[in-house]
């Protein structure tokens, strides 16, 4: 089936990479990322509030713009992700940074506005929980932690605008925390936890590499501004 799938993408891209009009470049920016999450305990939805971050979201994509219609990009993406649960004046803070290899198509006018859809795989590299309780806080930190998942996948779809801005919506696939993790007492903290998050991305490419362009006055580096 799986052969049967990827002969499928070559026969159905094969007149595009052929014949088109191809650009090939490498764009690279960052994100303000608004996280929603929704947390089940034991199949009992608990309140979770909207969690914001600016920092650390950086991503190099490379680009390959087979007509001036539709092109594909690839790259690599680093991104804060996580949630927030609050109960009265018990709040916990969850999230790690993950490395993102993101796979999409693109559909519109490659020069001014267009449509993207594909789907990334997240690695989790670096877990943060701070525990807060009144006025007391709690932090732990871990390298490659085992209280979350290693690997999350997610899908998204945006737009493209002029000038380098877009935004998109992801949706993560698969629970935050690793149902399986052990503590140290033996305990399976997180057994009946179920936490999926959906974050809306407002991103801003800043800087444009032509590797190759079918247009041979355009410049070798662009800056995106907004005006």
């Amino acid at each position: 089936m799986k052969r049967i799938h990827i002969l499928f993408l070559l026969f159905f891209f094969f007149p595009f990479l052929l014949f088109g009009q191809k650009d090939m470049y490498f764009t690279s920016g960052g994100e303000l990322l608004f996280q929603f999450s929704q947390t089940e305990e034991n199949g009992e939805p608990l309140n979770d509030i909207m969690r914001f971050t600016l920092f650390f979201h950086v991503g190099n994509y490379f680009n390959y713009d087979f007509s001036q219609k539709a092109g594909l990009f690839t790259g690599l993406f680093i991104r804060n992700i996580g949630y927030i649960h609050k109960e009265g004046a018990d709040k916990i803070k969850r999230r790690s940074y993950t490395l993102g290899l993101p796979l999409a198509v693109k559909l519109g006018n490659m020069n001014r506005s267009f449509m993207f859809a594909g789907g990334e795989y997240e690695w989790l590299f670096h877990y943060k929980e701070k525990h807060f309780v009144n006025d007391e806080k709690t932090i732990r930190k871990e390298w490659f932690s085992n209280k979350t998942r290693h690997f999350v996948p997610s899908v998204f779809a945006g737009v493209q605008f002029p000038k380098g801005l877009n935004i998109k919506v992801i949706y993560y696939l698969r629970n935050f925390m690793n149902v399986n993790y052990r503590d140290a007492n033996g305990d399976y903290p997180y057994a009946n936890h179920d936490v999926r998050i959906i974050a809306v991305s407002l991103s801003m490419n800043l800087l444009r590499l032509n590797v190759f362009n079918a247009s041979p006055d355009k410049k070798k580096v662009e800056i995106y501004t907004m005006h």
